[in-house]
Parts: structure tokens; C-alpha cells; sequence
């Protein structure tokens, strides 16, 4: 491993820690948290999600500008951003079949990753189905449409 993969290595990590840090401190790794936001209609609705998200944004602007200005990352040879922006039927079929995991677990994938800590047996079972349906998905899907 080279000095510059050894360094980006430690940046992920450190980006890992911070971000599980802060989904526990924010109480996001806790699924009544992210259901009490979803569910608007029942007059309990928890706004804690949407403050989290727009702290998140408020943080990232200023790393979105910076970037803007390099010619590529520190670390790499060049930024690895997504090309197709296009919102087409395999986006919004995706987006809704996260919407219904999401909905009835309570969980997106890094809360659900962060929450591994506890050693709940939901928990490890919502991610190791939750990587089921990922490797089900490049076999079955991915490679036809890359």
C-alpha cells in the first residue's frame, strides 16, 4: 500500500467515525426517530430528522464549493461523481422501494450500519437482508444495465 493509499485509507475511516458519531449523538440510529418523522399524518410528527438534514447540508455546501474549485481530490486523480442525472423509471421505482424498507424498518442503510454496534438481532438481521437484496440486485440487475 502506497503512502497516498495509506493516508486516503485513514480518511475514510476518520470520515466513518465522524459519521456514525454523529448519527448516534443525533439520536438518527434510533428507527422510532426516523418513523415519528415519516409519519406526518398522525399529529406526532417528529421534525428532528429534517434538522439533521439541514445541518448536513449546511456542512457539506462549503465542501461542495471547495470542490468545485480543485481540479481533482487531494487523495485522488480525480472526483468520482455520478454522470447520469437523469430521472428516469429505474430511479423512481429504486426510490420507492427504499421508501417502503425504510418505512417499515425505520432504518436507512447508514443508521442501520452505525446501529450494528448495539448487536440487536433486528438489526443485524435488516442489514444482512439488507446486503442480501444489494448482491440480489448487481446479479440480477446491475450487470445487464452497466
Amino acid at each position: 500500500m502506497t503512502g497516498r493509499a495509506a493516508l486516503r485509507l485513514i480518511v475514510v475511516l476518520l470520515a466513518g467515525l465522524c459519521f456514525g458519531f454523529g448519527l448516534s449523538v443525533s439520536g438518527m440510529v434510533n428507527p422510532g426517530r426516523v418513523l415519528g418523522f415519516l409519519d406526518v399524518a398522525s399529529g406526532h410528527w417528529d421534525p428532528s430528522l429534517m434538522v439533521v438534514l439541514a445541518g448536513a447540508v449546511m456542512v457539506t455546501i462549503p465542501g461542495v464549493l471547495l470542490q468545485r474549485r480543485l481540479s481533482h481530490p487531494v487523495l485522488d486523480q480525480r472526483f468520482h461523481l455520478p454522470q447520469n442525472r437523469v430521472i428516469d423509471r429505474r430511479l423512481l421505482v429504486g426510490s420507492a422501494i427504499f421508501g417502503a424498507g425504510w418505512g417499515l424498518a425505520g432504518f436507512c442503510p447508514g443508521p442501520a450500519v452505525a446501529s450494528l454496534v448495539i448487536g440487536s438481532g433486528p438489526i443485524v438481521l435488516f442489514v444482512a437482508t439488507m446486503l442480501v437484496g444489494m448482491i440480489a440486485h448487481d446479479r440480477l440487475v446491475g450487470r445487464r444495465s452497466a
